[in-house]
């Protein structure tokens, strides 16, 4: 992903990018070469080229971190890269704890050395517990993949107001109902526990998990790009954004129940010719109407 991105600024610098883009194929196919478990995608290798994050360990058998990012990323093979994701579903997404697992098992009694997180308790912070970090980002991963009833179940499992919303809960949590928890606890005699609050910035990853991955709202220059992933049983939604002296009043309508696609757009009663809406700041109220469905 940095590769690629960083591509992007080598080519407006006027520059070749094509040594970045060559790197970047040539991970992406070292990882599928050497990275796949069979269900999942590897964490790490040790130094002496012992696996980290596969179904032979004892500890760390799967963590949701490679397989997020093998999506997010776009490196990953389509059909691992989904597969991947149902082994995060699978193995690491607790709906009735309502948490969303770095990796499982903790570790506890591996005679190798995986570096700071195991001088945590096993199920404290990124040994094992919910880092919100990563949580946000497998959200974000199905997303990626279209399968907005998942990112959005996900999503409410993260919001912190869930997790509060009966006494049971606020004894249980013990942390701010308001804001985004850095991690929570997983073993028994401490689940459900939240942990670090206020300092993290997985607060902006929620934000933009929000926003962008399910809202489907990000701004490129001069351009409004509208391409929500959504559960399907939502009629729709609408936004209020501001473009300096202009608003717009953003209405989007999901009529055939899907969790992804553009019908049309329509601008101020005018049909656009892509999902893109471009940005005047007029001082005037434009009018976005958002038709989601299959394209016609």
């Amino acid at each position: 992903a940095t590769l690629k991105r960083f591509a992007l600024m080598v080519a407006l610098m006027k520059e070749d990018p094509a040594q970045y883009l060559q790197q970047a194929e040539n991970l992406s196919r070292a990882l599928e070469t050497h990275a796949w478990d069979g269900n999942w995608y590897l964490r790490a290798f040790y130094d002496d080229g012992s696996r980290l994050g596969s179904h032979e360990n004892n500890e760390c058998q799967i963590d949701s971190i490679a397989q997020s990012w093998a999506v997010l990323s776009g490196a990953a093979d389509p059909a691992r890269a989904v597969q991947a994701m149902e082994s995060v579903n699978r193995l690491l997404v607790r709906p009735d704890e309502q948490m969303i697992l770095l990796f499982t098992p903790p570790f506890d009694k591996s005679a190798r050395d995986p570096g700071y997180i195991k001088g945590y308790l096993p199920g404290v912070r990124e040994n094992g517990g919910q880092y919100t970090h990563a949580a946000i980002w497998s959200a974000w991963a199905f997303a990626e993949l279209g399968q907005g009833d998942r990112a959005v179940e996900l999503f409410q499992m993260l919001n912190p107001i869930g997790h509060t919303d009966t006494p049971e809960k606020v004894a249980r949590y013990k942390v701010e109902p308001y804001v985004i928890a850095a991690d929570i606890y997983s073993q028994t005699s401490h689940i459900g526990i939240g942990g670090w609050t206020w300092y993290t910035g997985s607060s902006g990853w929620m934000y933009r998990l929000g926003i962008e991955a399910i809202l489907g709202i990000s701004r490129a220059g001069n351009l409004l790009k509208i391409n929500p992933c959504i559960h399907k049983d939502w009629p729709g939604f609408k936004v209020d954004y501001r473009f300096g002296t202009a608003n717009y009043k953003i209405s989007v309508e999901n009529p055939d129940g899907v969790n992804r696609g553009i019908r049309q757009v329509l601008l101020d009663g005018n049909p656009l010719p892509s999902s893109q809406i471009p940005l005047m700041d007029d001082g005037k109220q434009h009018v976005v109407q958002v038709f989601m469905g299959a394209d016609s």
